[in-house]
C-alpha cells in the first residue's frame, strides 16, 4: 500500500474505509459480549444479581486506562506495529476469559479486555482521521463509527446465540480467532504513514493530555454530553437483559440479543451525522439528537409488557435510542478532531475516557435501579440523565460559539 500523502484533496478509497469499520466492529464487539451474558456469569460465579453490574464496570474501567495509557501512542510510535501488538495481546486475553474460574479472576481478565479492545477500536478511529483529508473527515469517522454501532450491536446477538447453542465462554474463544484474522489484515492493508509522528517521551505525551483537557473547551463540552449520553445507554442495555429473561417474558438470550439488530440504523445516522458535521451543521445535528434521546425512553418503558404490541413499542424506542446516540457520539468526534487535527490520538484518548466513565455508571447505576425498583426505575434514571445532557448543551451553545 502506497504511503499517505498530507495533501488536502486526497479521497480514501471505499475498500480501506471499508476496512476501518471492519475493524472498529470486530475489536468494540470484545467490549460489548458481556452485556447480555451478566446473568449466566452472575449464576457461574455465584455473583448477586445487584453486583453482577460490575462485571461490565471493570470493561469500561480497562477501557479509561487505554484511554489514558495506550491510545494516545498512535500519536508518537507507528500505528501499524502498535495495532498489531495489541491484536496479540487481545487475542491472548480473550483465551484467558474462556480458562477463568472464579469472579476476581473474571473481574481482572474483563479489565484486560476492555483495556485492549478499546485501545484498538480507538486507534483505528484516530488512524481513519488522520488518514483522511479534511473535507471527508467527518464522513470518515462516520464510516468507523457506523462499524463501532454495528459492531457492538451484534455483539449482543451473537454473544446470545452462542451462548445459548455452546455456553457463555465460547463467546471469547471465537472472538480470539476473529481478532487474529482481523490483525492479519489489518497489518497487510493498513496504510504506511509517510510523516512520522512528533518526537515525544511518553511522560510528555500523557502530561499534553492533561493540557488538552484544561485547555480544550471544544473537548470539555463535547466529553460532558458523552459521559452523560453513554451513562444512558448504559443503563438501557445492562439492564435489558434482567427482566426479559425472567417470567413472564422468559425469553432466550437469543431472543433477547435480537432486539440488538433493530438499532443497526444507527449505523446510518452515524454516517449521515458525519456528512452533516463536515457541512457545519453539527450544533444542529446535535440538538435533534439529544431531544430524541429524552424521548426515547418513554416508548422503552411502556413497551416492557408481555404481547406482540409491547414488544413492537420497545423496539422502537431502541431504534431511537441507538440513532441519537451514535448521532451525537459522531457529531463529537468530528468535532474533537477538527480542533486539533495534529492531536488526533490524544483527543480520542481524552474523549473516550468520558464515554468510559459514562458507560461503566451506567451500569453500575442501571442494575442498582432495577435492582431497587425494577424496569421503570431504571427507566425514569435513564430519562433524568438524558434530560441532563439536553439542558447542558442548551446552556452551553454560547460558550462553544465563543470558543
Amino acid at each position: 500500500m502506497a504511503p499517505l500523502d498530507s495533501t488536502p484533496t486526497r479521497t480514501m478509497s471505499p475498500a480501506l474505509v471499508g476496512l476501518f469499520a471492519t475493524g472498529s466492529a470486530v475489536s468494540v464487539a470484545n467490549v460489548y459480549y458481556a452485556q447480555p451474558l451478566l446473568d449466566l456469569m452472575a449464576a457461574d460465579y455465584g455473583i448477586a444479581a445487584a453486583a453482577v453490574g460490575g462485571v461490565v464496570t471493570a470493561t469500561q474501567a480497562g477501557s479509561a486506562l487505554a484511554l489514558l495509557l495506550l491510545v494516545p501512542l498512535g500519536d508518537r510510535v507507528d500505528r501499524r506495529r502498535l495495532i498489531l501488538v495489541q491484536v496479540i495481546l487481545l487475542c491472548l486475553a480473550l483465551l484467558a476469559v474462556t480458562a477463568t474460574s472464579g469472579a476476581l479472576a473474571l473481574t481482572i481478565v474483563m479489565l484486560a479486555v476492555g483495556l485492549l479492545g478499546t485501545a484498538m477500536t480507538q486507534g483505528l478511529i484516530a488512524y481513519a482521521a488522520s488518514a483522511a483529508g479534511p473535507g471527508e473527515r467527518g464522513s470518515v469517522v462516520g464510516a468507523a463509527q457506523g462499524g463501532v454501532v454495528i459492531g457492538l450491536l451484534l455483539a449482543r446477538v451473537l454473544a446470545s446465540a452462542i451462548a445459548d447453542v455452546a455456553g457463555w465462554r465460547w463467546v471469547y474463544g471465537i472472538s480470539s480467532v476473529a481478532m487474529a484474522v482481523l490483525g492479519i489484515l489489518l497489518w497487510r492493508r493498513l496504510p504506511v504513514q509517510s510523516l512520522a509522528p512528533k518526537p515525544m517521551s511518553y511522560g510528555a505525551l500523557i502530561r499534553s493530555m492533561l493540557t488538552l483537557l484544561r485547555t480544550e473547551r471544544v473537548l470539555q463540552v463535547r466529553g460532558t454530553l458523552a459521559l452523560l449520553m453513554f451513562a444512558a445507554f448504559g443503563i438501557f442495555w445492562s439492564t435489558l437483559v434482567l427482566p426479559l429473561a425472567a417470567t413472564p417474558f422468559g425469553m432466550s438470550h437469543t431472543a433477547i440479543g435480537a432486539f440488538g439488530l433493530v438499532g443497526v440504523a444507527g449505523a446510518l445516522a452515524a454516517g449521515r451525522a458525519g456528512r452533516l458535521a463536515d457541512r457545519g451543521l453539527g450544533q444542529r445535528t446535535t440538538g435533534a439528537a439529544l431531544l430524541l434521546l429524552v424521548l426515547c425512553w418513554l416508548p422503552l418503558g411502556v413497551g416492557m409488557r408481555p404481547g406482540l404490541a409491547g414488544m413492537a413499542v420497545l423496539a422502537l424506542g431502541i431504534l431511537a435510542l441507538d440513532i441519537a446516540v451514535q448521532a451525537l457520539q459522531v457529531t463529537n468526534q468530528g468535532m474533537i478532531f477538527a480542533a486539533r487535527p495534529g492531536a488526533a490520538s490524544r483527543m480520542v484518548g481524552c474523549y473516550m475516557m468520558f464515554y468510559a466513565a459514562g458507560s461503566g455508571l451506567g451500569a453500575l447505576a442501571g442494575t442498582a435501579a432495577y435492582a431497587a425498583g425494577g424496569w421503570h426505575a431504571a427507566c425514569l434514571l435513564g430519562a433524568a440523565i438524558s434530560l441532563a445532557a439536553l439542558l447542558f448543551w442548551h446552556l452551553t451553545r454560547g460558550w462553544m460559539q465563543r470558543a
